[in-house]
């Protein structure tokens, strides 16, 4: 018999080998997260499982040994829109960010009124926004500690069919957010939608026309050069949001206007931290 194939023997022996294991781990619960990872591989190495299989599995895994603070949206990152702000004044951010729901909020984030569905906002297309109310859409808010293990927050999504929940520290303060996206994501890896795009820059520009860009102010300064054959310098500030508050030389609020060279930078989102979103018209010299 020729060296270049295994005997039947050799073979059996491999098979009763990994079914020896598989069978263990039905007889009797592993002894480790370990063990119970060895024989998964396994079951991989052997064909009964893909590649695509085993990461979910261990991404299951790893979810459950998670809390909310270790994978949540942190505080500053949070899209938040003002119970008393107007429709003309939330739905720029509302748009440009691209989320499906956002915390509605009082005096600050801590004070959550509630969560706002954008679905919600499409009777405005048809109605306006005369005598339009905001509290009589909003959904109740979902409040966990961070301590929430993840696995526990992703059964309680599915039974109370919520998708969003907002993390308090010891405190009493939010300090972050997490979705039900945020937790598949942990184990199926990185989901995209129709919306998301592959182009590196287009998640910080976006263009309208010849002359007019909607900038998110945390784009970088390299990243803004590139795209526009700019030459800001990145010694002092790392963002572009860093250079126009240096120009403005205060906080701006919304609609304030800054002109650098050719380039009016109109301020459309802002909150009492930082500007986030800009609208760059390129001007006749």
């Amino acid at each position: 018999m020729s060296d270049e194939y295994p005997s039947s023997t050799t073979t059996e022996k491999h098979e009763r080998s990994w079914l020896d294991k598989l069978l263990h781990a039905f007889s009797a619960e592993p002894k480790s997260r370990d063990e119970l990872l060895e024989i998964i591989k396994d079951a991989a190495d052997n064909k009964l499982l893909d590649q695509e299989a085993l990461s979910i599995i261990e991404g299951a895994l790893d979810v459950s040994s998670l809390q909310a603070r270790e994978i949540m949206v942190p505080r500053s990152h949070i899209v938040a829109v003002r119970l008393e702000d107007s429709p003309q004044e939330y739905l720029p951010q509302i748009i440009e960010s691209g989320h499906s729901r956002f915390p509605v909020i009082g005096e600050n984030l801590d004070d959550v009124k509630g969560i706002l569905l954008a679905k919600d906002l499409l009777p405005l297309a048809l109605r306006g926004t005369d005598n339009f109310n905001i509290e009589s859409i909003l959904r109740p808010a979902n409040i966990i500690p961070e301590s929430k293990r993840v696995n526990v927050l992703l059964k309680e999504f599915r039974e109370n069919r919520y998708h969003m929940a907002l993390v308090m520290d010891e405190y009493g303060s939010i300090s972050g957010l997490l979705t039900i996206e945020d937790i598949l994501e942990e184990i199926v890896g990185e989901i995209q939608d129709e919306t998301d795009d592959g182009e590196e820059n287009s998640d910080f520009i976006k263009r309208i026309n010849e002359t007019d860009y909607i900038i998110k102010a945390l784009t970088p300064i390299e990243d803004f050069n590139e795209f526009f054959s700019t030459s800001f310098t990145d010694e002092d500030f790392d963002t572009i949001g860093g250079i126009l508050m240096q120009e403005f030389g205060h906080l701006p609020k919304r609609n304030e206007v800054a002109q650098i060279d050719n380039m009016q930078f109109r301020v459309l989102y802002a909150d009492n931290r930082q500007i986030h979103l800009l609208r760059l018209t390129f001007v006749a010299e």
